[in-house]
């Protein structure tokens, strides 16, 4: 004879999920003496798609502070819009 627990007992099953972390990346522009606002705020525009207002912004930080944040995301995003920034002749590092 079954008892009561018997008869009503289910069979629970754990699914493994695997998660891919990705860990949050920030692409910093830094200041120096030789680019005009405007070839910053161009780069920014075309690179990162910025809105013109957006760029102009992160230029007067950029000015001020010496560097800005201006994209973050995971590192394969970042990595080509650094490279194109450089080759704008512009300092700019993914951290």
């Amino acid at each position: 004879m079954e008892s009561i627990f018997e008869a009503h007992t289910e069979t629970l099953v754990q699914e493994q999920v695997e998660v891919k972390e990705t860990e949050i990346k920030q692409l910093v522009v830094f200041n120096d003496d030789y680019n005009t606002f405007e070839h910053v705020i161009k780069t920014l525009v075309k690179v990162c798609e910025h809105t013109p207002q957006q760029a102009e912004q992160c230029s007067l930080i950029i000015h001020y502070r010496g560097k800005c944040a201006v994209k973050s995301g995971d590192f394969d995003k970042l990595a080509p819009m650094r490279n194109a920034i450089c080759d704008r002749g512009i300092s700019a590092e993914v951290l």
